[in-house]
């Protein structure tokens, strides 16, 4: 199994202290968590694409083309690439650049985004979100298998036996679906034989798993090959040294920024009984000691049969120093563990 890490590169008020961090010193700190988890050998490293002020990347390939002249091994990704409101022809070449710079090491996760910001600011229409989505990937796609396309859509101007450059360093850039429990997009990610990744954010991660039975069934129903065929898990979580000081350090800037959202989308603001139902071992927060982590991955692992696990540390300002401790404890402790239980268990 793969493990590694995603953030969204938040910049909210600390809670303990409101101050806010300079969008400098947030990308200061950005490079050294994906220098730190290249170091200890994370597999994947992946930034969120976000209009909005509270997360200062909108474009995850021009920070990941900085990671990549300072990393060696690491794969980097979008998590996700808003496709419905980007240019699939400019993704493609966004991330060919960054693929070039880092030897084959990038990544695109398209999604369709769960916040809308983007849409109005490019001039999409959110009426045509689901056809916006499907007409962009299906070029993606194209363009990544093909020098030269010839295209007609509905929401960009044709292409008519054009070549796109550069061409990544890779064959063909590894592009997965991101979902948040839409069977529409299962059924797309599935059909088209691309890997999938699933965003588990609240409820019990049992319920995801009829999600995952429709990507492997549909994934097989297409004639793709099982053994080719990737699955990811993304979680919020959070890592320290002892179980109590993980709950603690994590729940004032989860609850600051789930709050907020909340506040935007009609849901109750988060608090202390509801975040501790949440980390709890059916739970889906992956919040605790090393040891509650791994046992939480593999709790995953026996339901989902995933190939990549994507701990997401970050959901609101925690202080640099824990950040990267957390990191660490990743790299160090969780993953290798989880490695070696996945492995023993085939």
């Amino acid at each position: 199994m793969e493990i590694g890490i995603t953030t969204f590169v938040e910049n909210t008020p600390d809670p303990a202290t409101g101050q806010l961090r300079s969008p400098h010193e947030r990308m200061v700190n950005l490079l050294e968590e994906i220098e730190l988890s290249d170091q200890l050998g994370l597999d994947v490293f992946a930034i969120g694409e976000h209009h909005r002020p509270d997360f200062i990347v909108s474009s995850p390939a021009v920070v990941l083309a900085a990671a990549a002249v300072r990393t060696k091994t690491i794969r980097l990704s979008s998590a996700v690439t808003v496709l419905s409101s980007d240019d699939p022809v400019r993704v493609f070449q966004d991330f060919a650049h960054v693929d070039l710079l880092s030897q084959g090491r990038a990544e695109i996760m398209a999604g369709r985004g769960s916040f809308i910001e983007s849409f109005p600011l490019f001039g999409n229409d959110l009426k045509d979100y689901n056809s916006l989505f499907s007409e962009k990937l299906d070029l993606l796609i194209r363009l990544n298998q093909s020098e030269k396309v010839t295209w007609r859509g509905k929401h960009r101007p044709p292409l008519d036996n054009l070549g796109v450059y550069p061409r990544p360093y890779q064959p063909e850039l590894p592009i997965w679906v991101a979902i948040g429990g839409t069977p529409e997009s299962v059924v797309r990610a599935g059909s088209k034989g691309l890997p999938m990744a699933l965003a588990i954010i609240g409820g019990m991660p049992e319920r995801f798993v009829p999600y995952t039975d429709l990507y492997k069934e549909t994934y097989a129903k297409h004639g793709h090959d099982p053994a080719r065929r990737q699955l990811g898990i993304n979680s919020h979580g959070y890592i320290a040294d002892d179980s109590q000081r993980a709950a603690d350090e994590f729940y004032g800037p989860y609850a600051h920024v789930m709050s907020n959202i909340g506040r935007e989308r009609g849901w109750s603001p988060m608090n202390r009984e509801h975040y501790d139902m949440m980390r709890s071992p059916r739970g889906s927060l992956v919040v605790g000691s090393p040891q509650q982590v791994i046992d939480k991955i593999l709790f995953n692992y026996e339901l989902f049969g995933n190939t990549r696990f994507l701990l997401h540390i970050s959901v609101g300002t925690l202080p640099h120093a824990q950040v990267m401790r957390a990191v660490e404890l990743l790299g160090t402790v969780v993953a290798p563990a989880v490695k070696r239980a996945v492995a023993n268990a085939k």
